[in-house]
């Protein structure tokens, strides 16, 4: 569903559009960047897989077309970004590569989707026993954990200030609260906000 309101929006924006910026093909290839990395199937293909090819030495056709369709997402990305980089004056054949990138990275994902829920998974039922699927869970649940770490690590967060407290009973007036602001002010100061990362580029 991503996939496809994804390359619903961008066919529609960029009907709209009579000349494309640098902007809008940098934003096109993170987002596609992003949609790639982000997918579960990374995490189908850096923890089912391997445990498939473990278990059994008769899935190397499908997990080779499974490894194809993941080298076309790549390139539709990589165009993407080869476009960016370089100066195109023609902005009406920037607009239908566009596209063209779009809908090969979205095809070629979804019908390894497809491959996936009608043979991998029915492949990995049968050959991997429950004790490694164990193991597997595990994995996913550490990577969605590192996933969402590093989301975290990403967002920018304001410092936490405590509330002044009232002066106590007796304290000459403003002498607590100089004393609390130079405490505050000094909290403040030491906590830093967090970078934010850029996206990353298309990785096998």
């Amino acid at each position: 569903m991503s996939l496809l309101a994804f390359q619903k929006y961008m066919q529609v924006q960029l009907r709209q559009q009579s000349r494309l910026s640098l902007a809008q093909l940098q934003y096109t290839g993170d987002w596609l960047n992003r949609l790639y990395q982000g997918g579960y199937w990374r995490k189908v293909e850096l923890y089912l897989v391997p445990a498939i090819r473990q278990a059994t030495p008769h899935a190397d056709g499908l997990l080779n077309e499974l490894n194809g369709l993941n080298h076309a997402a790549l390139e539709s990305i990589n165009v993407v970004q080869q476009r960016a980089g370089a100066a195109i004056d023609h902005s009406e054949l920037q607009a239908e590569q566009l596209c063209a990138a779009i809908d090969a990275f979205c095809a070629a994902l979804l019908q390894r989707l497809e491959k996936e829920e009608r043979e991998l998974f029915a492949l990995a039922r049968k050959v991997i026993v429950g004790e490694a699927w164990f193991a597997i869970a595990y994995q996913f649940l550490a990577h969605d954990a590192r996933a969402q770490e590093a989301r975290r690590g990403k967002a920018q967060v304001l410092p936490f200030v405590l509330p002044v407290p009232l002066p106590a009973p007796g304290t000459p007036a403003g002498a607590a609260d100089t004393a609390d602001t130079a405490s505050i002010a000094g909290t403040a100061a030491d906590d830093a906000l967090p970078a934010i990362q850029q996206p990353l580029r298309a990785q096998a």
